[in-house]
This record gives C-alpha cells, structure tokens and sequence, in this order.
C-alpha cells in the first residue's frame, strides 16, 4: 500500500448504499424546552461554589442542610450563600423548606440523574 502524494487522490472506498450523513430522528432530537432546562442546570453547576454546596448537601447524615450550616465550611458570607442557593433552587435541583426563621435544602431527587440521561440516545 503506497501513500499518496500531494498530487495524487486518495484511493476512495467502494460506494456502499448507506449514506455518510444519517439524520437525525426527530423523536430522538432534544425538544427547545428540554434543552432550556438542561441548559440552566447545567449553568447552576458550572460554579465551584455551588458544587461545594451540593458536596455539603450529599454528605449530610440527613439529606437536608439548613442554611445556617454552609457560610462557614464555604468561607462565603450568608448573602452570597443565599444566592447560590437560589439559583440551584431555580434550576430544580435543590428543594427549599422553610422551617422557622431557617430554610433547608435538599437535593431534588433524579435531578442530577436526569441531566446525563438526557443526553443519551431514546431507544
């Protein structure tokens, strides 16, 4: 077998009857709303910070953290921590309970499953 050089073509492979380009199913395309969604949690999780939330919320005995709990191990001040908070609790992956004058967070659960399985292939 001889490498071509800049003059020449490559050998090009027998024509078979499949073409080089499949398209796309349309049921198995992601849906505009779909991809908005996936989109804004995988935007909340684009911050260390709010990764660090969660680590915290995960590694709770309980499930739940209480707002109280995370400005410290983060070294973050309450106004700062609230908002990461919020804006995992927009994306619908965390879950607020206010109990008193705290609230408590949890993780949704399947949001963070869903996001990979999203992407794969609907048989």
């Amino acid at each position: 077998m001889s490498t071509p050089t800049l003059n020449e073509s490559p050998v090009q492979p027998e024509s078979t009857d499949t073409p080089c380009c499949v398209p796309a199913h349309g049921e198995q395309l992601l849906q505009v709303e779909e991809a908005e969604l996936l989109a804004a949690r995988f935007k909340a999780l684009g911050d260390p910070n709010r990764l660090r939330i969660l680590s915290i919320v995960f590694s709770n005995e309980t499930a739940e953290t209480c707002v109280c709990d995370l400005s410290e191990p983060l070294g973050l001040k309450q106004p700062t921590v609230s908002h990461h908070l919020k804006i995992l609790v927009d994306a619908g992956i965390l879950h607020r309970e206010k109990r008193g004058v705290w609230a408590y967070f949890s993780v949704i659960p399947g949001a963070l499953e869903s996001l990979g399985s999203s992407l794969l292939p609907k048989n």
